[in-house]
This record gives structure tokens, C-alpha cells and sequence, in this order.
């Protein structure tokens, strides 16, 4: 043990209850356990918020979908022949986890008292049902082995209560094309994302009733969904997916087109980008407030021990070895602040976690209750940073010490 911090050691479990320093010195503890506790609480709330989003957005549409080149941007699409030859060649990409095919198609639903209109998206036996599955409020997933086409429907809870429908019942959705036409469909699902963006539009059905109202045959679809098993690869994937479909036409001689989900939805990955500004700011701010905090605090306590360091410049000390015993004090501050902001910090987070106490408006925000995720990763460097940088912030106002005299401090009382 180096004889500046044993001296430190003593200053910080030593200290007297009439010291000067005593209360500015708990003012910076609270300073820092605070600014941690919030920059903590932050960061699990917006990696939670970010992750929410972005799985309920893939959740609907795939990490990467394939369709027609020459489809606009509506769900009335042209369709693209999808053998299993091209989906063998998907699925043999590195970090393909899965290829699903389906088809859209817009219509309106009328009931006695209400309409609304929907997009009826036809899936098959290979779709991957775990996102709905989670969210899965009533009843059961769509059973699509039969020979012949399902009426069975699995409907968003949003759907059900603006159209007055319960799991059990049927209702007509009505298309519109050269002729109107007319489905009757049965309910035996309801979901529920709080993404009421995509809740009141999608309704999932047999993919042959979609086809059958298109007119296409069974190798016709509006396009491929590739789920991958790591987002943070999506744009090298997404390349990898691109180069397995360029210039490359189906029997109808039509070309593929390749989207990642963020091309897919610029608007929503560009606001969820945005919110990366937010947390650094907040990071910066508390880093800010605790960094002030510590430095009056140790400031405060070079000005209460003179004496000190008069004596110990008296017999030999080097203005470091004293600065090294005040950035040994404050680091014991630091850690001791860090220590109660992790511990109120992540309780707050697991509080929330756990039971969901604080709730949000699912129409404004697209969940409802304020989404925690534990990234021990960020917490961890969150934590080495903030060490890093409060230290880093107490070295500048130790050099105080350098401008004081054993001769002249001495004398001081």
C-alpha cells in the first residue's frame, strides 16, 4: 500500500463531523450518484424503447423483403414467382435465419355499424409465428394445413374494439377491383402490439384466399420475407440478399427488387436514430453537473487541509504525491457515488421491468408502459466512463496544490 493512499484512506473514513468539507463533500457524492442513476435509467429506457420499435416493425414485415421491381408503394402489388430454388439460394446466406412468402391485399371490412379498411395479408404453413405469438391476446395462430383455402382470421385487438368484434365472430371484407368482391371471415385470434400504425391495418389470413382473389396461381406472391439472426448485420445481409436477386428475372420476366426494413421505413429508423442525440446529451449534462459537483467538493477539502500539505511539503513531499493523496479521496467519493447510483438506478429499472408502473399512451407512443432493456454491455461502460471522466475532471483542480507553500502555510490559521 503506497503511503498516499493509506493518507487517503484515513482522510475519507476519518472525517470528523465538524470538518468544513463535510457537507460539500456529500453534496458531490449525491451529485454523482444522481447523474449516474439518470444516465442509467436513461440508456435502459431508450436501448428498451429502441428495441420495442424495431421488433414490432420487423415483426410486420420481415428484416428484408423481396418483391416485384416495377410494384409501387402501396400494398396492391404486382406479384413475383418465388420457387424453392430461390429460396434455397436466400436461406444458404450467411445469417439467414428464415424466408417466408406472403401476399397483400387491400379491402374494407363492414359490419352493421362500422367500416374500416384493411390490408388482408395471406400467409402460409412456413410462416414464423414467435412475434405474434407473443402478442397473442385471445384464442389461437391460423391452422393452414388443410387441403382448401381457411376463412380463419387472427385480427388485432385495436380492429376488434373499433368494429365491435369478439373472437368467435365472422364479418364480410369487401375488395374492390374490376368487379367488387366478397370474403366471410372468421375470427380465432386476436393480437395486440400497441403499434397502432400497423394494428389497424394488418389482418393475417390463408394465403390462398388472397391469391384466389388476385387471380394468381400458387406460385404467385406479392413477395419473400428473410428474417436474420442479427440485426446489427442487417446491411451486410441485406447486400449479401441483393446480390442473390440482382439482374436475375423470374419465368414471368420480371425483376426482384430488395429493401431492408430501414428502406422499407426510413421514417421510423430515422426517429428512433434521433433519439441516440437524446441520450447523449442527457449523458453529457449529468456528467457536467457531477464533474462540478466533485470539483467544488475538492476544492473544499484542499482549502480545509493546508496545513496539511504544508507539512508534508515540509518534509520532502513532491507536489504530486500530495496531489495523488486528494485524486485518491476523490475516488473514493466517486466510487462510493457510483455505488448508490447503480443501486438506485437499476432498481428503478427493474421496478419498471418487472411490473410495468409507469404507463404510456400506445397511440402516441407505440407501447404501453415505458420499455426497459438491460444492456449490461452499455451499463458497464457507462460506469468505466463515468469513472474515467470524473477522475480526469479532478486532475485540473489538484494542481491548486502545487501553488502552495510550506513556508507560507505553515503560518496559516
Amino acid at each position: 500500500m503506497s503511503l498516499e493512499y493509506f493518507i487517503a484512506k484515513r482522510i475519507h473514513f476519518q472525517q470528523g463531523k465538524k470538518n468544513v468539507s463535510r457537507p460539500a463533500v456529500r453534496i458531490a457524492t449525491i451529485g454523482i450518484a444522481m447523474g449516474l442513476a439518470v444516465m442509467l435509467i436513461s440508456i435502459a429506457v431508450v436501448v428498451g424503447f429502441k428495441n420495442e420499435i424495431r421488433n414490432k416493425t420487423i415483426g410486420f414485415g420481415g428484416h428484408i423483403q423481396i418483391t416485384n421491381f416495377d410494384n409501387n408503394n402501396t400494398y396492391e402489388m404486382n406479384p413475383i414467382k418465388a420457387d424453392n430454388a430461390l429460396i434455397k439460394r436466400i436461406s444458404a446466406i450467411d445469417g439467414v435465419k428464415h424466408v417466408q412468402r406472403f401476399c397483400t391485399k387491400p379491402g374494407i371490412i363492414k359490419t352493421d355499424t362500422e367500416f374500416q379498411g384493411i390490408v388482408l395479408k395471406g400467409i402460409d404453413s412456413g410462416f414464423d409465428w414467435d412475434f405474434f405469438k407473443s402478442n397473442l391476446v385471445e384464442g389461437k395462430i391460423l391452422d393452414l394445413t388443410g387441403d382448401s383455402p381457411s376463412n380463419q382470421v387472427v385480427i388485432s385487438k385495436y380492429l376488434a374494439n373499433l368494429l365491435g368484434l369478439k373472437l368467435g365472430d365472422s364479418f364480410y371484407t369487401y375488395f374492390i377491383q374490376e368487379q367488387v368482391r366478397a370474403r366471410k371471415f372468421k375470427i380465432v385470434g386476436i393480437y395486440s402490439t400497441n403499434f397502432i400504425e400497423y394494428d389497424k391495418l394488418f389482418i393475417l389470413a390463408d394465403m390462398r384466399q388472397v391469391q384466389s382473389l388476385n387471380d394468381w396461381k400458387a406460385d404467385s406472391f406479392s413477395g419473400l420475407e428473410v428474417l436474420i439472426t442479427d440485426f446489427n448485420q442487417l446491411d451486410k445481409v441485406g447486400d449479401a440478399v441483393y446480390d442473390a436477386t440482382a439482374n436475375r428475372f423470374n419465368k414471368d420476366g420480371n425483376a426482384y427488387s430488395t429493401q431492408t426494413i430501414k428502406q422499407l421505413n426510413p421514417q421510423i429508423f430515422s426517429w428512433l436514430d434521433l433519439l441516440d442525440m437524446n441520450v447523449w446529451v442527457i449523458l453529457i449534462l449529468m456528467l457536467a453537473v457531477a464533474g462540478f459537483n466533485m470539483i467544488s467538493g475538492l476544492l473544499i477539502l484542499i482549502l480545509e487541509r493546508t496545513n496539511m500539505i504544508g507539512i508534508l511539503k515540509s518534509v520532502g513531499a513532491t507536489d504530486w504525491s500530495v496531489r495523488k493523496i486528494f485524486l485518491y479521496h476523490s475516488a473514493f467519493l466517486i466510487g462510493k457515488g457510483m455505488l448508490w447510483g447503480n443501486i438506485i438506478g437499476l432498481s428503478l429499472c427493474a421496478i419498471q421491468y418487472f411490473t410495468g408502473i409507469i404507463p404510456l399512451d400506445p397511440e402516441a407512443y407505440y407501447v404501453a408502459t415505458v420499455p426497459i432493456t438491460f444492456n449490461w454491455l452499455y451499463i458497464l461502460l457507462l460506469n468505466v466512463g463515468t469513472l474515467i471522466a470524473s477522475l480526469l475532471m479532478m486532475i485540473g483542480p489538484s494542481y491548486l496544490i502545487t501553488k502552495i507553500t510550506p513556508a507560507k502555510i505553515i503560518r496559516y490559521e
